[in-house]
């Protein structure tokens, strides 16, 4: 099969397309045929070489969607099954997507029923999912005013989207370093976009929920923008910050306010499916921004890291 693998940390240019082995099953794991997937941040930092648990060589890719080619379990993973699958420790502790096939752990595999093409559907997995995740541990209504910190990432974008299919009239303010990507906010519907210079959101408005993309980097400033009983969602890491120094939950939180989180490996089938099925009935726009093939990998982190990275990138096989 055809894959991509990386060798040595760096740059772009260490994603190698090459010719390697096609693997085989083994007790209590299936083989996936990708049709395609997502690319991903943490996918860059472990590039990068700045995932100190991932051993080079590796084939990266931490989501796919494809079917089943060869099993281990004919009666959940039948041949030809329509599949998702994401996090665990694929394209890190094993090798992940970034491959014509790859073999994943049967528990990782979790069977879907759509009608959605492979290009949307590879574009919602590990991104849909985090930010349905991050919107129900937001407990949102209606009448909230919003914020979304790093909006013009893929998991902004995503949240917007399901956020205004599932509360109409609600309000959703997205943050950018980039001024000029001010209209193409505003095409995918926020209703106000917020300057966010050196970590310090430009403005004096307070919101009654946060998503928080950035991390623990721009944290603390966004509970000064949340209203009394607001609450704040940390789910991205962007800001390439893992932990909070020097945090002092008396006096950096907002009065009363709650902090909470959503993690995209705590994955559930049912959910997934359920968040499959309100993407269909609610006519979701869900499009990939750009649209890359297998041997294009490089470019396709070189855009990602770029000032132009925009919503969510995809390689259909």
């Amino acid at each position: 099969m055809k894959a991509v693998v990386i060798y040595k940390a760096g740059g772009p240019e260490q994603l190698t397309y090459k010719e390697v082995p096609t693997p085989q099953v083994k007790p209590g794991w299936s083989l996936v045929k990708v049709k395609g997937f997502g690319v991903n941040h943490s996918e860059i930092f472990t590039r990068q070489g700045l995932s100190p648990d991932v051993k080079f060589p590796r084939i990266l890719g931490i989501e796919c969607v494809g079917v089943i080619a060869d099993t281990t379990d004919p009666q959940k993973l039948p041949v030809g099954q329509k599949v998702v699958s994401i996090m665990g420790e694929m394209g890190r502790a094993f090798d992940g997507s970034y491959a014509e096939y790859t073999l994943l752990p049967n528990d990782q595999i979790y069977p879907v029923t759509t009608n959605l093409d492979w290009a949307t559907l590879a574009t919602i997995p590990e991104t849909y999912y985090t930010a349905d995740g991050s919107m129900l541990n937001l407990r949102l209504q209606a009448s909230d005013h919003v914020l979304v910190r790093g909006a013009t990432s893929g998991v902004g974008i995503a949240f917007v989207k399901l956020a205004k299919a599932c509360y109409p009239g609600i309000q959703v303010a997205g943050t950018t370093r980039n001024p000029a990507k001010k209209d193409q906010l505003l095409d995918q519907g926020f209703d106000d976009v917020i300057a966010d210079h050196d970590g310090q959101l430009q403005t004096d408005q307070k919101f009654d929920k946060v998503l928080e993309l950035i991390g623990p980097a721009t944290t603390k400033d966004s509970f000064k923008h949340v209203v009394e009983g607001g609450i704040v969602c940390s789910t991205g890491q962007l800001g390439n910050q893992w932990y909070l120094p020097e945090f002092d939950p008396i006096m950096d939180l907002a009065p009363n306010a709650y902090l909470t989180s959503f993690y995209s490996g705590n994955v559930d089938n049912t959910k997934l499916n359920d968040m499959l099925k309100l993407i269909e009935e609610k006519r979701v726009a869900v499009k990939p921004t750009k649209i890359f093939s297998l041997n294009e990998l490089p470019q396709a982190h070189a855009f990602l890291e770029s000032k132009k990275s925009f919503g969510k990138v995809i390689v259909l096989n």
